[in-house]
């Protein structure tokens, strides 16, 4: 094994040594929010790593490499890169009982700066996910209506006709497009602020407020609905699905294994990438979450627990949605079916149910031998039923554009679509509470707020100043502008972050006291699996996938989808590329967060070298203790 540890002198005064921890946790009993049981933790944290990408992007994955064959790269790298990197946040939280800023800061001062990365990026998926609810409600609001507003087009001003935007597309794209979004064609063209979106972010920004209003102590209560409430919904819309007509199409298409897959190295970097993002790993919220349990709680059984929650609920889900696709897929296929019959009909003036699925294909090569000539003339439509399942569908297009679509079809479709959007609220705002913990913590813990400002008002400001920001995803070009931030904002940065978490446990704070402390805090030392795996697999598996992924990123040209009913090709997205702007805004979006890490250390480093030795101190003055939204103890 590996057991090259870096210098590292002060170490011993900077984090509290094992003898210290059970006083100290029962002085932060009356300072320091607590969990009132275990359940609530694990509530919490479960609600923090499944999400919105478990339901729309793993199923997504799994069609694209392969279905079934997809679940093995997905779950070797869970086991291998997920689950010890998870257990590694869990751990070194409740040892050293800090937010991330607090755990860098004390195994190192230099490595402060990772801390405020995480932060960081937090922020910045915060500002994004929180649209994405103020969506979900705009769409849960439509739903209590008889049809549903998206079920069928608006007619015209002349009230003689649709909408021809509408007509030449969907109802489904219409709304989402033009009735909700209304969108402009590129993202130069700003537009002015769309009021049902701003009224939306402001009730969603709003709810969050008040669900996080006293950290823990409110969020924990509130994780009881919305950590549970996705399952209920699930499975009520899998027994739903599987009484659909087609609904097996979806699911045997979803895990059918084409084994061929497994040698493209593209399906094991998806594969290690979702395993990495769905987790919610290096955000800081699992550090700080973990950071209010016992001492000796047993986080290594917490975290084998989560990953398995979290990649049943992929699979769960992906079953689910696939259910629903292979209804709406067969819906397809029998219109498309049914329109070619009536053009065979039509042509030859054949009785009504004469014609049918099953005998179609007699139907015209008899009408072929009868006049050769005529059935020449006529245009069928190409009715493939695995084209239509295979259309890769992911993100807001599954959950605004196809999920509303099958709805439609469904008998009682207002209480489908209220019950599919209040699960899409809860999973996005159980995540949102560690994506503002990993903001609010790392404040807290940099001292940026006086210690004296009440912690309804701390969180009040960062929540204000976030929903000022994101007036720009308000915009006719805030889609362009959220699926910017979605592609750059949270990849290469946490790869980094996550590296250098497991980098500076093993090789600066030193693996064999972290076993130490494992020990004293569950009663066994870490096995083989767990040294293997922090020492030199998962920090393996993270370079490589960072490598790849920057390597292909870098070769890409940056386009993006645009709605353009002008397009030759509508209602087809069009692929356009990105002004020469963008490309700074991604190096600030995705490089300022990497560059902190660095720049602070060599920051750190100048500072003390410029200093006499009697001030060399760190670069805030005092350590702080720090509590979800709760007091700072210096």
């Amino acid at each position: 094994m590996v057991r090259l540890v870096l210098p590292n002198s002060g170490l011993e005064d900077r984090i509290p040594s094992l003898g210290e921890l059970e006083s100290i946790e029962a002085k932060e009993a009356s300072s320091r929010p607590q969990w009132d049981n275990k359940a609530q933790y694990m509530l919490t944290c479960v609600g923090f790593c499944v999400g919105l990408g478990n339901v729309w992007r793993f199923p997504y994955l799994c069609q694209s490499h392969g279905g079934g064959a997809f679940m093995i790269p997905f779950l070797i790298l869970l086991v291998l890169e997920g689950i010890p990197l998870l257990h590694l946040e869990f751990a070194v939280g409740q040892r050293l009982r800090k937010g991330s800023v607090g755990v860098w800061s004390a195994i190192h001062p230099t490595l402060k700066g990772l801390g405020v990365a995480s932060m960081l990026v937090s922020f910045t998926v915060g500002l994004y996910y929180n649209t994405i609810i103020a969506w979900v409600m705009w769409y849960f609001f439509n739903s209590f209506q008889e049809p549903l507003p998206w079920s069928q087009c608006p007619l015209d001003a002349n009230r003689t006709g649709y909408v021809d935007e509408c007509a030449r597309s969907s109802p489904v794209d219409y709304f989402w497009y033009r009735e909700t979004l209304d969108t402009s064609t590129s993202i130069g063209a700003s537009g002015s602020v769309q009021w049902w979106t701003l009224l939306c972010l402001t009730c969603a920004w709003s709810v969050l407020y008040v669900c996080i209003i006293r950290g823990i102590e409110t969020t924990g209560k509130a994780v009881y609905v919305t950590s549970t409430l996705p399952y209920v919904v699930l499975t009520i819309f899998l027994i739903r699905g599987l009484t659909l007509k087609g609904a097996t199409n979806g699911i045997v298409f979803l895990f059918t294994p084409n084994v061929t897959e497994l040698a493209d190295p593209v399906t094991w970097l998806d594969a290690g990438a979702q395993v990495f993002f769905s987790f919610s790993l290096a955000f800081g919220g699992l550090i700080s979450f973990s950071s209010y349990n016992s001492v000796h709680n047993n986080c290594e059984k917490d975290a084998v627990l989560v990953s398995i929650i979290n990649g049943f609920t992929s699979v769960y889900a992906a079953t689910v949605v696939y259910s629903i696709i292979g209804f709406r897929a067969t819906e397809r296929y029998d219109d498309c079916f049914s329109q070619n019959i009536l053009t065979l009909m039509n042509a030859f003036d054949l009785p009504e149910g004469n014609v049918t699925q099953e005998n179609f294909e007699a139907a015209m090569l008899w009408c072929n031998a009868t006049d050769p000539v005529a059935y020449g003339k006529l245009k069928f439509q190409t009715c493939d039923m695995n084209s239509l399942l295979s259309e890769g569908v992911e993100g807001t297009g599954l959950a605004f554009i196809v999920f509303t679509e099958a709805i439609t079809k469904m008998p009682v479709s207002p209480l489908w679509s209220v019950l599919f959007f209040v699960m899409l609220f809860c999973l996005g705002l159980s995540s949102m509470f560690g994506n503002m913990e990993g903001v609010i913590v790392p404040l807290q813990d940099l001292q940026v707020v006086p210690k004296t400002w009440p912690k309804e008002l701390v969180t009040g400001l960062i929540c204000l100043i976030m929903y000022l920001i994101a007036f720009i995803f308000t915009l006719n070009s805030g889609q362009y502008w959220l699926s910017l931030l979605d592609s750059y904002a949270a990849s290469i940065p946490l790869l980094i972050v996550a590296f250098c978490e497991m980098f500076a446990v093993v090789y600066v704070y030193g693996v064999d006291r972290f076993n130490r402390d494992i020990e004293f805090m569950i009663g066994h030392k870490p096995n083989i699996f767990w040294q293997a795996t922090w020492r030199v697999v998962s920090p393996l598996i993270m370079l490589v996938i960072f490598l790849f992924f920057f390597v292909i990123q870098v070769n890409k040209e940056l386009t993006y989808s645009v709605w353009d009913p002008d397009y030759e090709e509508f209602p087809k997205s069009k692929k356009v590329s990105y002004p020469g702007w963008v490309y700074a805004v991604v190096v600030i979006v995705a490089g300022m967060p990497c560059l902190v890490i660095p720049g602070f250390a060599t920051y750190k480093f100048m500072r003390n070298r410029c200093q006499r030795p009697a001030d060399r101190q760190g670069l805030v003055s005092t350590l702080s203790t720090v509590s979800v939204n709760g007091d700072l103890k210096s």
